[in-house]
């Protein structure tokens, strides 16, 4: 008897035993690798589940934000200083 696996969107919070559409988002605070959905992919412990392209979006532009811009007043320095 096989069990079946479940998965959980990350924004929504919707459940899904057939994720057919989903993509599998794995990051560290300096790559991030969006992956259609691969069972094996979905299977590491670093993946994280979006149930479609609008929601695996809004948690790449989450991960921009928080991961790869420098604070708003730190880039406005940088374009008053004329370096960027």
């Amino acid at each position: 008897m096989s069990s079946l696996k479940q998965f959980q969107c990350e924004i929504c919070r919707i459940v899904s035993e057939n994720p057919i559409h989903w993509f599998v988002i794995e990051c560290s605070d300096q790559k991030l690798s969006v992956i259609k959905w691969d069972l094996t992919a979905a299977a590491s412990p670093s993946a994280r589940h979006f149930c479609g392209e609008a929601h695996a979006q809004t948690y790449i532009s989450r991960w921009f934000e928080s991961v790869c811009v420098p604070p708003r007043q730190v880039l406005n320095a940088i374009r008053t200083q004329g370096s960027l």
